[in-house]
């Protein structure tokens, strides 16, 4: 499985919210930093990220960019129950077929006149 792949599944397990399949992609000295977290440990994002997906309607990969390295570039969309649509930029580190780090740059609000254009 390419790291590509690898950063695709975890997206899904996430949006499906199969932690087991999700817990297999990421290392047992996995990382999560956001603007929010600070390079929380693995059982610290399974218990306040993870479970995040029932403030969504939807969430679209836009980009899926791999660096050449271990690094992942990842741009991607969603909406909130609410309608307001984001775009979040994520850098994924993936070694040996697993997720070691994941560095989350928050984007702005989406504007809903321009679909794709940040308000």
């Amino acid at each position: 499985m390419s790291n590509t792949d690898v950063v695709r599944a975890h997206f899904e397990s996430y949006l499906a919210q199969d932690r087991a399949a999700s817990e297999r992609l990421t290392a047992p000295d996995f990382r999560f930093t956001s603007p929010q977290d600070d390079r929380i440990d693995r059982a610290a994002f399974y218990e306040r990220c993870f479970p995040t997906t029932g403030r969504l309607t939807s969430q679209k990969l836009l980009e899926v960019v791999p660096t050449g390295g271990d690094d992942v570039f990842v741009l991607y969309e969603y909406e909130l129950k609410t309608g307001e649509r984001y775009r979040n930029t994520e850098v994924i580190t993936v070694r040996n077929g697993q997720i070691t780090e994941v560095q989350v740059f928050f984007g702005g609000r989406v504007s809903q006149a321009r679909p794709g254009v940040l308000a």
